[in-house]
């Protein structure tokens, strides 16, 4: 029997750089603090100012008004969903879920395409935690001094910052919820009651969970979200590919690392151009080391871009050793952009934009309901023609009165019993009683196909509403 060994895999986890997590290797570990260190730069200046565009677009779209209230209300209430001059029902909410599907597409697309910019760019989690870190800068300092100071005793002037800290952010917060609700009834008005408590419980209670949310998410958890909560971050892998845009680290330029004098060529000293200063660690708001490779915590934010592009400004080093890049140009290799799978997401993406639109013109600005009495199928009346009891149910879906005729097709002779011009106030449901007759002599079946006609009587109506009815009688 031979005596050689089996050789073996070692497949020990790979332990990650212990700077990355207040000195241990848990990079799971929600106890961990982050201190996100400040960090300048142009991608920096572009996720600031898609901040602002989006916060200035949530905070004041709500105001908008339009005619006699805002423009986007959606009275979940009285189930009108009102877009400028557009009001949706409950039965044009396929609209909606179109809407949705084409977020999710899109999301797909670009995913595929750029990583995770929408977590490091347009997602609220991300915009509302670097709003809470710029007031920790403001009232308790930079990083460092924040980390030195959490393990110092609390003092008096400590405790007025972060008493003016906890202020901001509740503030912050207070006006995220109220906002928020505001889309939902009529900002003034829950601005204006709740001040001054005469809030509805329900209006109130939102208010406050919203903003308990808004403070607990940007204050206290932030990459605990985006880690451990956050389901995108988890199937996100399935629309990576290595021509997918990623925040990457040049491994062939950048080792060895070390620390090396400024006028010493890394060449001679056998280094590469990282220096491992760690400040692309420091400036992480999920508190990775992109140095270690691709993980699904990187939100593709660049703040390491930046933070890594001014180091190699101050050594003399060609920038860019960490980038937006793919994993085949790190390679060395060819990115393909064109490629099957976000063809595929952007054919279907554009199918449904289109088919959004195709839904939106079909929405009538009109609707009619009928119900047919059906605790009696018909009667005979004192003039002996049958009759046949309905109730219409008339929408106005605008945002103006209008009128409506009435009509009916399909039996010859028929008697309307009701009025057969009505008018509707905006946003109105009008409920019509009326009966319809008809001699016995003319029915020729037992149950006739019949269509209720509604023609809005304004000069620019379009085409007249038919809805499907029957009417019941016997034959003689």
């Amino acid at each position: 029997m031979s005596q050689d060994k089996i050789k073996i895999k070692d497949v020990t986890p790979q332990q990650f750089n212990p700077k990355t997590h207040k000195g241990n290797a848990d990079r799971f570990n929600p106890s961990n603090r982050i201190y996100v260190r400040a960090v300048k730069g142009i991608y920096q200046q572009l996720r600031q100012r898609m901040g602002w565009v989006l916060m200035v677009l949530f905070m004041g779209i709500p105001w908008i008004p339009y005619g006699d209230r805002q423009a986007i209300l959606l009275d979940i209430g009285q189930q009108q969903f009102n877009f400028f001059g557009t009001t949706l029902w409950p039965q044009d909410l396929t609209l909606l879920a179109t809407v949705f599907m084409i977020a999710a597409f899109a999301l797909f697309f670009v995913t595929t395409f750029l990583g995770r910019v929408w977590c490091g760019y347009f997602c609220p989690q991300t915009v509302w935690t670097f709003i809470y870190i710029w007031f920790e800068e403001k009232l308790e300092g930079a990083a460092n001094k924040r980390r030195k100071q959490d393990g110092m005793k609390l003092t008096p002037k400590l405790l007025f910052r972060k008493a003016l800290k906890h202020i901001a952010w509740i503030a912050v917060a207070l006006l995220t919820g109220l906002t928020f609700v505001g889309y939902f009834v009529p900002v003034k008005t829950l601005f204006i009651d709740f001040f001054t408590f005469n809030t509805s419980f329900s209006a109130g209670f939102w208010v406050l969970f919203f903003a308990g949310c808004t403070y607990a998410n940007a204050g206290w958890m932030r990459s605990i979200v985006c880690i451990h909560m956050c389901p995108y971050a988890r199937f996100q892998s399935a629309m990576f590919d290595k021509d997918t845009y990623i925040v990457g680290y040049n491994t062939d330029r950048g080792e060895t690392r070390g620390p090396r004098p400024r006028k010493k060529d890394p060449k001679a000293l056998g280094l590469g151009d990282c220096i491992d200063c760690n400040l692309c660690v420091q400036v992480c708001p999920t508190g990775i080391d992109i140095r270690d490779g691709l993980q699904y915590e990187c939100i593709n934010c660049g703040a390491c871009v930046d933070a890594c592009d001014e180091t190699m400004d101050r050594m003399g080093y060609e920038t860019r050793l960490i980038s937006y890049t793919t994993e085949h140009k790190l390679e060395g290799k060819h990115t393909k952009v064109m490629r099957p799978k976000l063809i595929g997401y952007g054919a279907v993406m554009i199918a449904m934009i289109g088919l959004f639109f195709v839904l939106l013109a079909s929405v009538n600005p009109m609707g009619l309901d009928v119900i047919r009495d059906r605790s009696q199928l018909f009667k005979e009346n004192n003039d002996g023609l049958i009759e046949n009891t309905y109730t219409l149910k008339i929408l106005n879906k605008t945002q103006q009165a209008r009128t409506y005729q009435l009509s009916v097709d399909g039996l010859d002779g028929v008697e309307w019993y009701g009025a057969q011009t009505v008018n509707v106030a905006a946003g109105e449901i009008y409920t019509l009683p009326i009966s319809l007759g008809i001699d016995p002599y003319d029915l020729t079946t037992p149950i006739a196909d019949i269509t209720f006609i509604m023609q809005d009587t304004a000069s620019d109506a379009g085409e007249p509403l038919h809805t499907e009815s029957r009417f019941i009688g016997e034959l003689r």
